[in-house]
């Protein structure tokens, strides 16, 4: 009967785990990555700019 119990400890971590993702990706459908990567060009653009002018090259 121990060894059962034992058993059931990753099967119910695997099953919590399987619900868990299905409740964290049921909005990505809904939204695109147009902000988020608009905002990393943006940084990229920034980062980029402050490395050339502080290289003094």
């Amino acid at each position: 009967m121990g060894a059962l119990v034992w058993l059931l400890i990753p099967l119910m971590g695997a099953v919590g785990g399987g619900l868990w993702g299905s409740w964290a990706n049921r909005t990505r459908r809904a939204r695109s990555d147009g902000p988020e990567l608009d905002g990393y060009a943006r940084f990229r653009e920034a980062m980029e700019r402050s490395s050339t002018g502080a290289d003094g090259a």
